[in-house]
């Protein structure tokens, strides 16, 4: 239990040690005190060293100088997500909680906007200053077209203000910046959902998230004609695999619109016939869009199989032709079929957290990395 008191000398001149208020102040938002990260010594395999205690910068240990090992003190001076004792502890003496716990934080819309502010507050002092030009262009887009596809997706068609200023040579894969209009936040990220076209349009699936900057502006005010800021293309997610590898697609919520930019690459090849499964997750059967879209390159690409995997169970009354549905999430799909990774290389695109477990459930499966192609994308 850490006392609540503050750092004084006593009348003998020893120094009373609490947590230092420099160090446990909010972290992007959120008081320390709710956050919990510190390390914990494994007292039988500490060797006494000093290594940790003398390293830490932040007085999070002490040293009993009797027993010869290191104690935790004041855990809540620990910086939220430094490991550095643990790496350098040579006995291995040293625990933290798992790192998901941080990036759950780092997940939360308040959390998110906490750094951008700070990053613009400081950009003065934050900027790099080493005069490298981005080599993205930046070009205005129209609203060409806006429909709200379930509660949370948004289909946007975007096309060029000025003809021939455009995207027109991106890979299918990639993505695109867009500022919402006369705001000072930070540019957003979103995948370009379909192949390149002459005119230089773009198709985008926005995701509403609670309190977004940008995706409650799309979802309440963004009108057709409005015009948008977007810089591009980035992002290295493209086909990379040799035209007589079968693939495997895993998506999850709007992770799909990078995926269907590839399954359309591929109806638009000449290889019709490649071997092709997609799975794509969604917490309800009613999370799932653009299925028409979908049955519509299952006729043009007859050796693509499609499962929909919801995590509660449920089933849409009706569904296209071959599309089949599964309980559970797209990882727990993967289990009950081995035969689904067989000889396939593997493209996935989701939220950071599927994408973590799907990486690590594949490290235990001995998927060779080489095979495996993942696009992150945050909020």
């Amino acid at each position: 239990m850490v006392e609540d008191t503050c750092h004084e000398t006593g009348r003998d001149g020893a120094a009373q040690m609490s947590p230092n208020p420099q160090f446990t102040k909010p972290w992007h938002g959120v008081p320390r005190e709710q956050i919990t990260w510190n390390p914990a010594v494994i007292e039988e395999a500490c060797i006494g060293c000093g290594t940790c205690v003398t390293g830490c910068s932040r007085l999070v240990y002490r040293f009993d100088f009797e027993r010869k090992k290191a104690v935790v003190v004041d855990p809540l001076n620990c910086m939220v997500g430094c490991t550095t004792c643990a790496n350098t502890c040579p006995a291995h003496a040293i625990e933290f909680p798992p790192i998901e716990s941080v990036l759950a934080l780092e997940g939360r819309v308040g959390v998110r906007h906490a750094i951008e502010d700070d990053l613009l507050a400081r950009h003065d002092v934050l900027a790099a200053s080493n005069g490298v030009p981005h080599p993205d262009r930046i070009v205005a887009l129209h609203v060409t077209g806006k429909e709200q596809l379930t509660a949370d997706v948004l289909r946007v068609h975007l096309k060029p203000v000025v003809p021939g200023d455009c995207f027109c040579e991106f890979m299918p894969g990639q993505y695109l910046e867009l500022w919402r209009p006369n705001a000072e936040f930070m540019s957003r990220g979103y995948s370009i959902a379909n192949v390149p076209q002459g005119d230089g349009s773009v198709e985008l699936y926005i995701r509403r998230v609670e309190g977004g900057r940008f995706s409650d502006w799309a979802f309440t005010d963004m009108r057709v004609s409005d015009t948008v800021k977007a810089r591009g293309p980035l992002g290295q997610f493209s086909m990379r695999s040799a035209p007589d590898v079968a693939l495997l697609f895993v998506a999850g919520g709007t992770g799909f619109a990078p995926i269907l930019a590839l399954l359309r690459q591929q109806a638009s090849s000449r290889q019709p016939q490649r071997d092709m499964v997609l799975i794509w997750g969604g917490n309800r059967a009613q999370d799932f869009y653009a299925l028409d879209e979908l049955s519509s390159l299952m006729q043009q690409l007859p050796h693509l199989r499609v499962v929909l995997a919801v995590e509660d169970g449920t089933s849409a009354a009706s569904l296209p032709d071959r599309l089949t549905f599964a309980t559970g999430t797209a990882i727990d799909v993967l289990r009950q079929d081995a035969t689904l990774l067989a000889e396939r290389d593997i493209y996935a695109a989701g939220p950071p957290a599927m994408l973590r477990a799907l990486s690590q459930q594949l490290d235990r499966w001995d998927v060779a990395r080489a095979r495996v192609h993942i696009d992150s994308f945050g909020v």
